[in-house]
């Protein structure tokens, strides 16, 4: 039996993510590969003790996206013998990755340790804060393959670096730097490689230090904000407040603020 493709490591409420497939540079190849993704985001989800996911990949590369040679073969998560085949294997293949993604409630950190090709790029721009080693090259190249984004990337992209920018990606498949995309606000920092790591885990015990039930609901106002009207995400901000000021953890935070303490946080 291989390995899975996503290797689960624990520190506290920390969570590392790390596509296990250096030798192919993490491309993603079949649907265990797909489910192997999303069953690591899911039990981090599930799990109500942890505050932060870090999503990096093993070797010198965070992902090259898809397989080509299984694309060629048509047996992978690609296409395959006709048409209607190939759009329900992408539905069931990648895209439910994207949804688990999207969807997941713990902040996630996307430490890009090298090159991020097509849907190793739009893996990364479902995290919420992105940070990259220096030398890595990013790209939404599907274009230079004569096909589209088919893991939604044209939603994925323009919520990270705007409908201009990604549409210039996306129509051009042009690969950028990491200073390029610190540039055009895709990444929030640029590193030195043998650093990266360490400023991912620096940056999630920054974030695991707040409640952790107040982590969750922030990041889920977050991700409604960028597709609600102004006027849902009041009522959700209000329902989800009125939620948050129940908990002990908040009544610690007023209690220590008050007493000039530091909290002492339960997650409850």
């Amino acid at each position: 039996m291989s390995t899975p493709f996503v290797r689960y490591e624990r520190n506290g409420a920390i969570v590392t993510l790390t596509m296990d497939r250096a030798e192919s540079r993490n491309a993603i190849a079949t649907h265990q590969d797909c489910a192997d993704l999303v069953a690591a985001v899911q039990r981090a989800q599930d799990d109500a003790s942890v505050s932060c996911v870090i999503l990096t990949g093993a070797g010198s590369a965070f992902s090259a996206g898809g397989n080509l040679k299984a694309m060629k073969e048509r047996n992978g998560i690609g296409p395959l013998d006709a048409p209607d085949a190939t759009r329900a294997n992408y539905r069931r293949g990648v895209q439910p990755i994207a949804q688990a993604l999207w969807n997941c409630e713990v902040p996630m950190i996307a430490a890009i340790n090298g090159h991020a090709i097509g849907l190793g790029l739009d893996l990364a721009c479902l995290c919420d804060i992105r940070i990259v080693a220096e030398g890595s090259k990013l790209a939404s190249s599907f274009i230079k393959m004569g096909i589209v984004p088919g893991d939604g990337g044209a939603w994925i992209l323009p919520r990270a670096v705007g409908l201009s920018k990604a549409s210039e990606m996306i129509l051009t498949g042009d690969t950028i730097t990491a200073a390029e995309a610190l540039a055009c606000g895709l990444v929030s920092q640029v590193l030195p490689a043998d650093q990266l790591l360490a400023a991912a885990n620096a940056l999630a015990e920054r974030i695991v230090c707040n409640p952790a039930k107040a982590l969750r609901l922030s990041k889920r106002l977050l991700r409604e904000g960028q597709q609600q009207r102004l006027s849902d995400v009041l009522e959700l901000s209000a329902a989800f407040q009125a939620l948050a000021h129940e908990t002990r953890d908040h009544a610690e935070a007023v209690d220590a603020f008050l007493e000039k303490r530091s909290p002492v946080f339960t997650g409850k």
